[in-house]
């Protein structure tokens, strides 16, 4: 599948869509946030505040999972949101995957 959304995606701090996605109803995709050594905890947990809209015990719970487990999935949804929260990822200096989530 083209992957042409990439290029367009909007900037990490857009405010222009919802926050935090719902768990139901989701189409099958994942953005996965992998384990570094270069960024601090603080800042991965900032990150996941700002761009996903969690709260600071959200955030803080994925940042360890990351942390402990070396991922943690940060947003389940359609294939294109996904993409562009990689693309966010990126942009905040994290490693972030596209996965196709088997739940």
């Amino acid at each position: 599948m083209p992957t042409m959304g990439l290029m367009t995606a909007s900037s990490p701090l857009s405010a222009t869509r919802p926050k935090i996605r719902p768990q139901g109803g989701y189409s099958g995709w994942r953005t996965v946030v992998w384990d570094d050594p270069v960024n601090l905890m603080a800042y991965v947990t900032r990150v996941f505040r700002e761009h996903f809209g969690y709260t600071q015990a959200q955030a803080h719970a994925l940042m360890m999972q990351v942390h402990r487990t070396g991922s943690a999935t940060v947003s389940r949804g359609a294939r294109e949101r996904m993409e562009a929260d990689v693309v966010a990822m990126h942009g905040y200096g994290l490693r972030a995957t596209l996965e196709a989530d088997p739940s």
